[in-house]
């Protein structure tokens, strides 16, 4: 960090610093390595970048480091495999959960429309497979 740099953007800076630090020792707790490689992550990130002068630039980093810490603490779980070869998930009150849709064993899926002019099989990579019988000729 500059000597320039103001004293609430420094105080932001700490803060946000502070917050990552606590928020890689809630997601993952119990995980040595993980808690470890967190630590370097943040500690190198913020090294790299304690020169920046250009408050622009900081305030960017600042909304960067907010947006990593909400991804880490809505889209990390930990899952740990116990004896019986299942895993065990650790989902806390802040992981993001979505609606879980039941398939529908009835349901009726029709396939692609072929598209006009499209010569290509019902085979994967129709384009593709274009070009490489365009090739042979």
């Amino acid at each position: 960090m500059s000597h320039t740099m103001s004293q609430p953007l420094k105080h932001q800076v700490l803060s946000v610093f502070k917050k990552l630090h606590r928020t890689r020792q809630y997601v993952f707790h119990g995980d040595n390595r993980a808690l470890l490689e967190g630590r370097h992550k943040i500690n190198d990130s913020f090294r790299q970048n304690r020169s920046e002068s250009n408050v622009e630039e900081i305030q960017k980093m600042i909304k960067l480091a907010i947006d990593v810490d909400h991804e880490l603490r809505t889209n990390i779980i930990q899952a740990e495999k116990r004896k019986d070869d299942v895993y065990e998930l650790r989902i806390t009150p802040e992981t993001t959960r979505l609606d879980n849709v039941v398939f529908n064993p009835d349901a009726v899926i029709e396939p692609p429309r072929r598209r006009k002019g499209d010569r290509t099989s019902n085979c994967c990579g129709g384009a593709a497979m274009a070009a490489l019988e365009a090739e042979k000729k």
